[in-house]
């Protein structure tokens, strides 16, 4: 059975860091494109990050280019988001999700394009 599991969410206060990671059981990542998406309350779900398969391609929402950064370990079939200067509007649940193959890397912005889904992790910042 194909699994997405989120972990390292939690409390932090702003300007903290948190450390994502989507770690994938019953298949391997390494040809997925791996999305990260979150979904605050009463608010749509938003594409936060995207990386390529290889890892060579990347893209992020602007209002986190800079704090946040993608990556993955294909060795260890994980793929993380590093967040920095956390803010308050940066609350939501997190998801992470894959797909392959993706045709068109621009798309991975869109939670339409995935197939796989984890759980989500919460992800709060407050003082």
């Amino acid at each position: 059975q194909l699994q997405l599991v989120e972990s390292g969410g939690g409390l932090v206060q702003p300007g903290g860091s948190l450390r994502l990671s989507c770690a994938a059981s019953g298949f391997t990542l390494d040809r997925y494109v791996i999305g990260w998406f979150r979904q605050a309350p009463g608010k749509e779900r938003e594409g936060v990050s995207c990386i390529s398969s290889s890892g060579g391609s990347t893209k992020y929402k602007d209002s986190v280019k800079g704090r946040f950064t993608i990556s993955r370990d294909n060795a260890k079939n994980t793929v993380y988001l590093q967040m920095n200067s956390l803010k308050p509007e940066d609350t939501a649940v997190y998801y992470c999700a894959a797909v392959t193959p993706l045709r068109l890397f621009n798309l991975c912005v869109l939670s339409g394009a995935y197939d796989y889904w984890g759980q989500g992790t919460q992800v709060t910042i407050s003082s």
